[in-house]
C-alpha cells in the first residue's frame, strides 16, 4: 500500500487515521484510571496511619524528656528536627498535587478541600499536559528540579545528622526510597530523574506518584523516630545485682569529733567484669558531643573479684598527699565501649602523732595562733609540747566574731623569727614512759599590714561632705584576716589644696583634731582630701606606715 499511487483524499484519510491512532494510544483506559484511584486511596489510608503513629512517638519523646531531660532531651530535640524536615518535604509534595489539579480543573474544583485532595472528585483524570508543564516545563526548568533537590537534601541530612553511621539498614533504605539518580529510558538513553519520573504521565498517575512519595516520607520519619527513641536507652547499662555500700569519711575518730559515712545502694552486672586501669588518662570531645576517655602513657590493670569490684592495694612508703585514679571501662548494650574516670586521694602521715594548724597554713609572728595537737590513743593530759623560735601553751584562740578556733593549743612565734621556721616538738606519756616524736616545722610570717579606713572607705573613694563632717576618727583594719587583732593609729595628717596653697593638719592619735575638722568643714564639692603619713601599731608592737586615702568630695 505504501507503494500505491494515492489520491489527495486518500492521503488525507490516511493521515487522519494515523492521528486518531496516536490519540487513542495516549488515552488512559477506564480500568487504569480506577486502578490508580484505588492505589491513591490506599496510600491516603496509609498516610493517616503513619500520622497517628508518629504523633504517639512525639508524645513519648515529650514524656521521656520531661521525666529525664539530661538523658532524653537530646533525642527529643533531634526527633522534632526530623518532624520539621519531614513536614517540609511532605507539604511541598501536597502543594504540587493541589497546584496540578487546580491548574487542570480551575480554582473551584471540588477535588481540593482546604489542603486535602479528593481523588474521586478529580474530573480531568487523564490530563497529561498540565503535570508535565508544571513538573518538567518547556525548557526542563519545572518544579521537579526543586523537588529533586529537596528530596536529596532531606535524605543526606537525615543520614548525616540523625543516623551518623549508627544504623546502616535505615541508611540504605533512605538511599533507595529517595534515590534521585538519573537513569536510562525505554530506548536505553540517559535521561534525567525528573523526566523519567513524571514526563508525559496522566494526571491520576502523577498524583498517585506524589502520594507514594509522601508515604515514603512518613515511613522514613517513623524509622528515624524509632531509631532515636532506641538511642535513649541504647547505652544504658542493665544491672542484675544490687547491694549496700557504707563509705566512711574516716575509720578513726577522735573523742568529741563526729563520725561520718555515706550509705547508698550500688548495682553491678555479674555477666561482665569491668576493666579497671590505673594511671594517667586524657579526655577528648567525641563527634556526638560526649566526652571520650583513654589511658595515656604507662598504666596498670587492677584485679577484679567475682563481684566485679576492683581491689586497690599499695604500701605507704612516704609521707604526704597521694593521688590515684584511672578509668573503669564497660561494654554498653549497643556494643560501644564506655569509660568512666575516677580520682581519689589519701594522706600518709607520720606514725602516732598529728600536728596541724586548724585555721591557717602558716603561723604569724607576735600573735596567738591556734594549733591542734593529738596522739592517737593518748589522752590530751598526757601530751607535752615545746617550741623553738617562739612559745607554745595550752589555751583557746578567738576569731573576729569572738568564737573559739578549733584546737587546744596556741603558739606565739617570736617577732624576730619572721621568714624563718618555727619547730614544734611533741612528747607523750605512753604506757608510763615519755616518748618524743619527730619535730614538725611551720613557716613564720609577719601579720599582714592593715589598711586605713575613713568614713567606712579605703583607697580613693567619693564621699559626701555631710558624711565627712560626721566623722570623728581614723581606723586601721585587717581585711580578710580571721584573727581578732586590733591596730592603733598613732598619727596621721589631713591635707588639701586651698587657693593654690597646700594646707595640712596633723593628729598624734586616731582622733580628728579641731583643726582637722575645720579643714574638712571648709571643703567644697570636687575638692580632694588627702589622708596620709598614717602610722599604726599592732599586737606585734611593730610600727606600720599605711597607704594614704584620697577622698573626692561630692
Amino acid at each position: 500500500m505504501a507503494h500505491e499511487k494515492l489520491s489527495p483524499r486518500q492521503k488525507m484519510i490516511g493521515m487522519m487515521y494515523l492521528v486518531l491512532t496516536a490519540m487513542l494510544a495516549l488515552n488512559v483506559s477506564k480500568e487504569a484510571v480506577e486502578a490508580f484511584k484505588n492505589v491513591d486511596r490506599g496510600l491516603s489510608r496509609t498516610l493517616a496511619n503513619y500520622a497517628a503513629k508518629n504523633s504517639q512517638m512525639y508524645e513519648a519523646f515529650d514524656k521521656a524528656a520531661s521525666t529525664n531531660p539530661a538523658k532524653a532531651g537530646p533525642a527529643r530535640d533531634k526527633a522534632y528536627m526530623v518532624k520539621q524536615r519531614s513536614d517540609e518535604l511532605f507539604d511541598y509534595l501536597q502543594d504540587l498535587k493541589i497546584e496540578i489539579i487546580k491548574t487542570a480543573e480551575g480554582e473551584d474544583t471540588p477535588a481540593v478541600v482546604g489542603r486535602d485532595v479528593l481523588i474521586d472528585e478529580v474530573k480531568k483524570i487523564d490530563e497529561n499536559n498540565v503535570p508535565s508543564e508544571i513538573l518538567i516545563g518547556s525548557n526542563e526548568a519545572g518544579k521537579a528540579n526543586d523537588l529533586k533537590a529537596l528530596i536529596a537534601s532531606y535524605r543526606d541530612d537525615m543520614i548525616k545528622d540523625v543516623l551518623n553511621g549508627k544504623n546502616m539498614a535505615i541508611e540504605e533504605s533512605l538511599k533507595n526510597i529517595f534515590n534521585t539518580d538519573d537513569g536510562l529510558n525505554k530506548s536505553g538513553e540517559r535521561e534525567r530523574w525528573e523526566n523519567l519520573t513524571f514526563q508525559a504521565l496522566p494526571l491520576v498517575a502523577v498524583i498517585t506518584i506524589l502520594s507514594k512519595m509522601q508515604v515514603d516520607v512518613r515511613n522514613a520519619e517513623t524509622d528515624l523516630l524509632n531509631f532515636l527513641y532506641e538511642q535513649i536507652d541504647a547505652r544504658s547499662f542493665k544491672f542484675n545485682k544490687i547491694f549496700a555500700i557504707v563509705k566512711p569519711s574516716s575509720t578513726y575518730v577522735m573523742q568529741g569529733n563526729e563520725y561520718q559515712a555515706e550509705v547508698f545502694l550500688t548495682a553491678i552486672d555479674t555477666t561482665q567484669a569491668p576493666n579497671i586501669t590505673l594511671g594517667a588518662y586524657r579526655a577528648s570531645p567525641a563527634a556526638d558531643g560526649s566526652v571520650k576517655y583513654e589511658m595515656v602513657g604507662d598504666y596498670t590493670t587492677l584485679p577484679v573479684d567475682e563481684s566485679g569490684r576492683g581491689i586497690y592495694r599499695v604500701r605507704a612508703t612516704s609521707l604526704g598527699q597521694k593521688e590515684w585514679g584511672g578509668l573503669i571501662t564497660l561494654k554498653a548494650p549497643d556494643g560501644t565501649t564506655v569509660s568512666y574516670p575516677f580520682k581519689e586521694s589519701y594522706s600518709v602521715g607520720a606514725p602516732n602523732v598529728v600536728i596541724s594548724p586548724t585555721a591557717m597554713n602558716v603561723v604569724y609572728a607576735g600573735i596567738e595562733n591556734p594549733i591542734d595537737i593529738s596522739v592517737p590513743g593518748v589522752g590530751s593530759d598526757k601530751i607535752r609540747a615545746t617550741m623553738r623560735n617562739g612559745t607554745i601553751e595550752r589555751g583557746k584562740v578567738k576569731n573576729t566574731k569572738g568564737e573559739n578556733f578549733p584546737g587546744d593549743w596556741k603558739v606565739i612565734p617570736a617577732t624576730e623569727a619572721v621568714g624563718q621556721m618555727a619547730q614544734i616538738v611533741v612528747s607523750a606519756e605512753i604506757s608510763g614512759k615519755v616518748q618524743s616524736f619527730a619535730p614538725m616545722e611551720f613557716r613564720v610570717k609577719a601579720v599582714p599590714k592593715p589598711v586605713a579606713m575613713f568614713a567606712g572607705k579605703t583607697g580613693s573613694p567619693s564621699v559626701a561632705k555631710g558624711e565627712l563632717e560626721a566623722q570623728q576618727a581614723l581606723f586601721a583594719v585587717l581585711e580578710g584576716f580571721d584573727f581578732d587583732l586590733r591596730y592603733n593609729i598613732t598619727e596621721f595628717r589631713l591635707s588639701t589644696t586651698e587657693k593654690g596653697f597646700d594646707v595640712s593638719k596633723d593628729s598624734k592619735n586616731n582622733i580628728l583634731t579641731p583643726d582637722q575638722k575645720a579643714l574638712i568643714k571648709g571643703l567644697t564639692k570636687g575638692r580632694k582630701l588627702f589622708i596620709e603619713n598614717i602610722k599604726a601599731v599592732g599586737p606585734d608592737k611593730r610600727v606600720q606606715e599605711l597607704a594614704p586615702i584620697i577622698i573626692t568630695v561630692n
